[in-house]
């Protein structure tokens, strides 16, 4: 039997050769500030992006797409409304979803509204300790994100210099990724939509995050070093993310 990381590492390998094979489609309804570097990650991962925000149309891009991301980075009426019939659409048509709650930690209203979804039974939330805080009224231990993830049926992903993914049952550890990375405008929402595209090519949505939490990481750690800083790391990484082979992610992921 392979140990856990063993298994989190060959997945990680796995789901990016499905995402070229597959080049499935996710539909992003995101913060404004995200939308260009999202599309590009998503591309360089071999994903399609979708992101109209549109409540006439959005049905119709989510009954097309293979997955779904809800960021709530801008919040906006047309947002809100938009991701309402998105939800809705996604759960009726067994698309698989996840949420990134930004800022949830800086309005009441917003928190409201993601635990208002997430009792919508998304696949997955990806969220920062503040965000998780905010959310869940505890500190984000591995016990309490296990806790939560648990009584709400969900994988968390709580992201941070060490990434924790829970599920209720299982939870694994990942240490990838590079400093640079969180001077990055929408480098953490572009990386929840490689995570909803891994949810898109994989079954199991705890292996799905983990996986996406690797691919995006390792490739970050490839591009900071031909880079010389935060501004070309995020030209970088779209390279690294292209070009990551197996080789690379099985040498270089960090689980635990």
């Amino acid at each position: 039997m392979r140990a856990p990381d063993d298994n989190i590492r060959s997945t990680a390998v796995d789901v990016l050769e499905r995402l070229r094979a597959r080049r499935p489609r996710i539909h992003c309804i995101t913060n404004a500030v995200a939308q260009a570097f999202t599309a590009n990650l998503l591309l360089a991962a071999g994903a399609i992006p979708s992101m109209t925000i549109s409540p006439e149309e959005v049905a119709d891009f989510v009954i097309g797409a293979d997955a779904l991301l809800v960021n709530l980075g801008t919040l906006e009426d047309s947002r809100r409304a938009a991701i309402g019939i998105a939800v809705d659409t996604a759960n009726e048509k067994n698309v698989p979803w996840m949420i990134d709650p930004v800022f949830i930690d800086r309005s009441p209203t917003r928190a409201v509204f993601a635990q208002a979804l997430i009792r919508l039974r998304p696949y997955a939330v990806r969220l920062n300790y503040d965000e998780f805080t905010a959310i869940a009224g505890a500190e984000g231990t591995i016990e309490a994100i296990s806790h939560f993830a648990r009584d709400t049926g969900t994988v968390i992903a709580l992201t941070g210099e060490v990434d924790a993914i829970a599920d209720g049952k299982r939870t694994v550890r990942i240490a990838n990724g590079h400093p640079w990375m969180s001077k990055i405008t929408a480098m953490g929402c572009a990386g929840s939509a490689v995570v909803a595209a891994c949810l898109a090519v994989e079954s199991d949505p705890w292996l799905a995050v983990a996986a996406g939490q690797v691919i995006v990481g390792v490739a970050g750690e490839v591009a900071a070093e031909h880079a010389r800083g935060p501004g070309s790391l995020a030209v970088a990484i779209l390279d690294a993310l292209n070009d990551l082979d197996r080789a690379t992610l099985l040498a270089r992921a960090k689980v635990t």
